[in-house]
């Protein structure tokens, strides 16, 4: 794990002054092709995915990678293996995951690792190029005040998620209406749940009835991170465990009709 870690590190730094000089080097815009989903792929994804595949596959670590930027999972080094791996290796429940963990890129960088003794977050120094400890054992707020969600889906959204919506811009307890902030970043939505409390939903709709986050690297990691910060989880509804209880309520009203 250790060396798996410190070969992500490497990566993260690597991405990290790729960002910071991105207008010069030319990297701002979309790179011409899409990946397997169907978005459009930036010339800093291609930069970043292959910094981390490449990092990954060297640190002798891994067996398995996969991506949204690669159709097929990548086989590290089959012929050294006595058993060679395959792509149903990857697909294992959520509840086998020990680890997961993101990173944020702008002004600072910043590493946010979730094990089983909690979540912990880390920032880059890069006076020393390594990253310093600063927020431990990170515990998300029991109730918030905040909703991330992408209105523009508004029409599409089912009963439940619109009746909970209301409720948090209308409250009928004559309590503060919550506020709306969304990124449109699964992962500076999520950090922001986090760190703020309230809610983030990213939930199936007529338009994309199955959802569109990927399970693999997007639902499963951030649950974990959420979960391991004591907060709740439902289909991609992540937050403060006062926030998603609400929501459960109202779905499963909606569930018995």
């Amino acid at each position: 794990m250790t060396q798996l870690l410190n070969s992500l590190c490497t990566a993260v730094k690597a991405i990290s002054s790729a960002v910071r000089k991105a207008g010069i080097a030319h990297l701002y815009g979309i790179a011409g092709s899409t990946n397997v989903t169907g978005d459009q792929v930036k010339k800093l994804d291609v930069l970043s995915n292959d910094l981390v595949i490449n990092m990954l596959k060297s640190s002798f670590s891994t067996c398995v990678l996969v991506s949204e930027e690669n159709k097929n999972a990548i086989i590290v080094e089959p012929e050294k293996r006595d058993g060679e791996p395959s792509e149903k290796d990857a697909l294992q429940p959520d509840r086998n995951l020990v680890a997961a963990g993101y990173a944020l890129y702008g002004s600072a960088t910043m590493l946010v690792l979730a094990m089983a003794c909690g979540v912990n977050c880390f920032m880059l120094d890069p006076a020393i190029g390594e990253f310093i400890l600063v927020e431990k054992d990170v515990k998300i707020k029991k109730k918030g005040n905040i909703y991330s969600l992408n209105e523009g889906y508004a029409r599409d959204f089912d009963p439940a998620i619109t009746e909970y919506i209301q409720k948090k811009k209308f409250p009928q307890d004559n309590t503060a209406p919550y506020g709306a902030r969304y990124v449109g970043s699964i992962v500076a939505d999520v950090h922001q749940t986090l760190v703020y409390g309230g809610v983030f939903l990213y939930p199936a709709n007529k338009k994309s009835p199955k959802g569109k986050l990927r399970l693999l690297y997007e639902c499963n990691p951030m649950a974990f991170v959420m979960e391991k910060a004591e907060g709740l989880r439902a289909p991609m509804i992540l937050g403060s465990p006062d926030d998603v209880n609400e929501f459960i309520e109202i779905y499963k009203k909606h569930a018995v009709k």
